[in-house]
């Protein structure tokens, strides 16, 4: 016990730095796929035929393909096979390829959301609209998109609390966030080696970013009731 009170500031410490790093990634992932996600739906439920087939193939690949292989495959395959490093060294590198790589894949995720979301509004709204002279845009983004955001905050809550438990695959690459900070106290780091209860109180982490998370949440589904 003594030992683990020594170990504990220079443990958090470091733990810190690690989730912080988890933190930015969450971020940006959700800064960009939220959009792109968007738009994606369109090309999937555009009524010309190629765009939406290429897109759901696209879709279909990325959902049916593990994360940790896109992120691989994205990070290395410029360098080895196309002996093209365009990441760049280091941990911004790094940090850049598993962006894209989450950003892309939550995408695609985001993109059934919305278009289930957009598909499961009645489409007799939409020829209301229609015969009161709201064109197409304003249709969706008066009365489309408000009830879509309804329908789909629940599922997409899942994916949002799952980006965050994923965000520790980005190790497979070297980038160190916080799972890579507590397991390197197992191997070997700042004079300290062979402690495995860092690598479990990452956990702790988790937990806490989730609950807030899950509130938060929770408080948009509530504020969002006004459409039943």
């Amino acid at each position: 016990m003594e030992l683990i009170l020594e170990q504990f500031p220079v443990v958090i410490q470091s733990l810190n730095i690690g989730f912080i790093q988890t933190l930015k990634l969450f971020f940006v992932t959700l800064l960009g796929a939220v959009p792109l996600g968007l738009i994606i739906s369109f090309g999937s439920m555009s009524r010309f035929r190629p765009l939406s087939y290429l897109t759901k193939i696209i879709v279909w690949i990325v959902r049916g393909t593990p994360l940790m292989i896109q992120l691989l495959i994205i990070y290395y395959f410029p360098g080895l096979v196309l002996d093209n490093p365009i990441w760049g060294g280091g941990e911004s590198g790094r940090f850049l390829a598993a962006s894209v790589a989450f950003i892309f894949n939550y995408a695609c995720y985001f993109s059934e959301i919305y278009r289930g979301g957009i598909q499961g509004v009645p489409k007799g709204q939409e020829e209301a609209g229609l015969v009161l002279g709201m064109t197409r845009s304003q249709i969706f983004f008066r009365i489309t998109l408000l009830q879509m955001i309804k329908r789909i905050v629940p599922p997409m809550s899942n994916e949002i609390i799952t980006l965050v438990k994923d965000t520790s695959l980005a190790r497979i690459i070297a980038l160190q966030e916080i799972i890579w900070a507590g397991q390197a106290f197992l191997k070997g780091s700042q004079g300290i080696s062979g402690a495995i209860w860092p690598l479990f109180f990452t956990a702790v982490y988790y937990l806490i970013f989730n609950g807030i998370l899950t509130v938060l949440l929770g408080q948009l589904e509530k504020k969002l009731d006004y459409f039943r």
